[in-house]
């Protein structure tokens, strides 16, 4: 590849493409509403949630100064990152907060990159995003799930046309946007039932005094309010 190559290239990345149509914006808040609703489908989607949750989790502890250990998938969709550090502080709180939040901030940050026509930007730097994350994964399940997702992006990225492209763009920023309001209400769902009670808002609440309740509550702000705001940005036209 010769510099007029890299810089076609680099061209390509940080270039914009034209909006698509209205109607397959809104198929594909239907498509990504369908795959957050439907239990079966949620099952295996929620997957990707799951990536973004540890990813957040990880990218957080590292801006805090924190050493990450590694991060596990499972495949009942849980998971794991592990750091090392000041075991309390504000950036144990950052590290421990940011899970919850993480698929819902990403949703919120792609759809500004399609609400200024950045599609290509927006595939290229969610396929570093899931490579930077493959190397901090610790086990064969996840290994093999993040591995798959990256070269599902890849692939996308250069064997399709521009509106598969988009529609696949915004299958996937809607789908953070709606499925990171779900994992908050079914962890709100579990403590009722007295499940889940070394979850992230009870390691929040140890680490800060104050009620895990205060936590879910700020978990629906930033992933309620991401959703709206997304949402506007995305149907703007």
């Amino acid at each position: 590849m010769d510099i007029a190559d890299i810089g076609e290239l680099w061209d390509r990345v940080t270039g914009t493409q034209p909006a698509p149509e209205m109607w397959l914006i809104l198929g594909t808040a239907v498509v990504a509403l369908a795959a957050v609703v439907s239990r079966g489908v949620w099952r295996v989607a929620r997957n990707a949630v799951t990536i973004a949750h540890e990813g957040g989790h990880g990218l957080v502890a590292l801006l805090t100064g924190r050493k990450l250990d590694g991060i596990t998938l499972h495949s009942d969709t849980s998971g794991l990152t592990v750091s090392r550090g000041k075991p309390t502080g504000f950036g144990m709180i950052l590290t421990a907060a940011a899970g919850y939040v993480a698929p819902s901030l990403l949703g919120l940050g792609g759809a500004a990159l399609l609400a200024d026509g950045r599609i290509t930007a927006l595939l290229w730097g969610a396929t570093a995003l899931l490579l930077a994350l493959l190397v901090m994964v610790r086990n064969a399940y996840g290994l093999l799930t993040v591995l798959l997702t990256c070269a599902l992006f890849l692939l996308v990225s250069w064997l399709t046309e521009p509106d598969v492209q988009a529609a696949f763009a915004y299958v996937v920023v809607w789908f953070l946007l709606l499925g990171g309001v779900r994992p908050v209400f079914e962890l709100q769902t579990k403590r009722r039932r007295g499940q889940a009670r070394d979850s992230d808002a009870d390691q929040l609440a140890r680490l800060t005094h104050t009620p895990a309740f205060f936590w879910l509550i700020l978990f629906h702000a930033v992933t309620l309010t991401s959703l709206t705001g997304g949402a506007r940005w995305l149907l703007d036209r």
